[in-house]
């Protein structure tokens, strides 16, 4: 495709209202052109048949043919990159999560739209979520440059939320940790990796780019698949051997340190690199309050997210990781710590594990 084209976009929601809203949204980014909607996955076929998409928005609760259903089939027959638009039911996060499973490339909340800030919050996301899932590595691997950011607000760093002061690197050894952040693909990255490691690890504190809801969900499934015990972090929450805390969606989480215990801390917080929570915002904290005891892990996701947090930790004396390019789904993030020189090892995902217990050998045995 040429660099100058518009990301195509087909809209497929049962309501009326929704559509519009997404395409309002949507048509606001001067990269990202509507060629359709659909109120349903047989109308959406129909259109599909005339002009071919770069990427579907999807909801999953639909007449005639669920969503679920109509993904599985794309997948099947003629890959599209999916992003599912779900909105904040118990059903809706449950199936959300199996779309992940199938093969969508993102998921996000069906925007707000009752106020200003929530609703500039929203253009953010889902454009941004459009324009990661274009780039995702499919049957047909579809290269697209880093679009211009266009932006309704300003983008933050990780100075918002703790400014970056003194790094950790003269602080005494205390128990290990190990930091994670990803975003688009991380969903199955973290599932490939965590199910593989076993109880006697490090604790483990995860980013993961996710709408607010979705993360308890992702983590009792986690949960049910792996050794360790993992759970959607709340505030003061114990970091410890065995166990994995996953940031909760719509909220920043920091790492504390008080004597040689580890917790975090959970908090409301402006969108930093276009995010919330941010993988910055954590491996900025563990750099300040972990340091050389950390291993930090930078995984697939398009964007800078983590990439300068990644420096911050190897400044700090912490090992880094970054995902290789082969075994990424987008590979950004980690592209943009390698380019910095944040990663002393690049890796392809099934090799992490694996290099983990043997690095951890005296805490596994």
């Amino acid at each position: 495709m040429d660099t100058n084209e518009k990301i195509k976009v087909l809209i497929v929601d049962d309501s009326a209202i929704v559509r519009q809203s997404l395409s309002t949204i949507l048509k606001s980014d001067p990269q990202i052109e509507v060629i359709g909607t659909a109120a349903d996955p047989l109308i959406a076929v129909k259109k599909i048949q005339v002009e071919v998409p770069d990427v579907i928005t999807l909801d999953i609760e639909m007449p005639r043919m669920d969503g679920l259903t109509f993904l599985r089939k794309i997948m099947s027959q003629h890959p599209i990159p999916v992003v599912v638009i779900s909105s904040l039911t118990a059903q809706g996060t449950e199936v959300a999560m199996k779309a992940l499973q199938y093969g969508a490339s993102e998921i996000i909340a069906k925007p707000a739209m009752n106020a200003p800030q929530f609703f500039n919050e929203s253009k953010i996301i889902l454009c941004d979520a459009v324009k990661a899932a274009s780039q995702v590595k499919l049957k047909r691997i579809t290269t697209k440059p880093m679009m211009p950011e266009y932006t309704v607000r300003p983008k933050f760093s990780a100075d918002v939320m703790l400014e970056r002061g003194t790094l950790g690197s003269h602080i005494i050894d205390t128990d290990k940790i190990i930091v994670l952040g990803a975003s688009t693909g991380g969903t199955e990255a973290i599932r490939t990796l965590l199910r593989e490691l076993p109880a006697r690890m490090p604790g483990i504190a995860i980013v993961q780019h996710m709408p607010e809801g979705f993360t308890k969900s992702f983590a009792d499934g986690l949960n049910k698949t792996s050794a360790m015990e993992i759970k959607e972090a709340e505030d003061g929450d114990r970091l410890y051997q065995g166990r994995v805390l996953i940031a909760p969606g719509n909220k920043h989480m920091l790492l504390k340190r008080v004597g040689k215990e580890y917790s975090v801390e959970v908090k409301d917080g402006p969108l930093v690199n276009r995010h919330r929570p941010a993988v910055d915002v954590l491996f900025r904290s563990a750099a300040r309050y972990a340091g050389k005891n950390t291993t930090g892990i930078l995984l697939t996701g398009m964007g800078t997210d983590g990439a300068k947090g990644l420096l911050e930790l190897k400044e700090a004396g912490a090992f880094t990781i970054a995902q290789d390019q082969q075994s990424s789904v987008v590979f950004g993030m980690p592209k943009e710590a390698i380019q910095l020189g944040a990663a002393e090892k690049v890796m392809g995902l099934t090799e992490i594990a694996p290099f983990l217990i043997e690095r951890f050998h005296n805490a596994t045995s």
